[in-house]
């Protein structure tokens, strides 16, 4: 029996709880996720895009219930170019979920995730000013999927070209605080976007934590950061009604 198209993608944003959420999706008997979390399908450079071969994809869902709906979570999704309308192509009629977090907050995490793999070796402060010229030798030019700290927090850019490409009925924000602080009432705003039934209970859990590292986030960078995001944010929230 041949693998039903995948019904709905987690497609951002890093480091924006992302893995919790698909954590919690994963005790839903009506959900059949992919085996691995993020399975980098849309992003992946080296597939001919002109006439795509989906075993691949599929092969992450073959095990699961046919009847059942089929979803993954890669977050890179809304912010690699070409991604969303591979999406498209693939199928116009599919869900996506957006999970959105202060992006001050999403950079900093996004650095020290980076910066204690060994991937970066310089200071955050560094990093989201003179470091972001990197980004201009990077192939496709101007994104990176290790050194986007400032860039991927520009989340009204990315979102109006989201609904430039799907019906915004096809496509659920939410942020990464409504998940931990009220789990149960994200969760069921999810399950009902998805028309499936809502649990019967939900109990917080921090999944894939960070550790801490590089001391405290200056205030400076903050302030740098804030007036960065300024008019992105409005945009933002013109969009969606969300505002950090």
């Amino acid at each position: 029996m041949p693998t039903p198209l995948v019904n709905f993608i987690v497609v951002g944003v890093q480091k924006a709880g992302t893995t919790a959420l698909f954590d919690y999706l994963g005790d839903s008997p009506a959900v059949a996720l992919s085996k691995v979390k993020e399975v980098h399908f849309f992003d992946d450079e080296t597939v001919d895009w002109s006439k795509p071969d989906y075993g691949p994809y599929h092969a992450q869902f073959e095990s699961s219930a046919p009847a059942a709906l089929h979803g993954e979570a890669t977050p890179i999704y809304l912010y690699w170019p070409g991604s969303l309308e591979r999406i498209a192509a693939y199928n116009p009629d599919i869900r996506l979920i957006v999970m959105l977090r202060d992006p001050v907050e999403r950079a900093w995490s996004h650095w020290r995730m980076e910066y204690s793999r060994g991937v970066e070796s310089h200071p955050f402060s560094w990093c989201i000013r003179e470091g972001r010229q990197r980004l201009f030798a990077a192939e496709p030019w101007g994104v990176h999927r290790e050194l986007s700290y400032v860039e991927r927090g520009f989340y009204g850019e990315q979102i109006e070209r989201l609904f430039s490409i799907f019906p915004r009925e096809q496509v659920l924000i939410l942020t990464a605080d409504g998940l931990r602080e009220q789990p149960a009432e994200t969760l069921g705003q999810v399950a009902d976007f998805l028309g499936i039934a809502r649990g019967v209970s939900v109990e917080h859990r921090d999944v894939h934590v960070g550790r801490e590292v590089g001391g405290p986030l200056a205030a400076e960078d903050v302030a740098y950061l804030r007036e960065l995001y300024e008019r992105d944010m409005i945009r933002l929230k013109n969009l969606t009604g969300v505002s950090f």
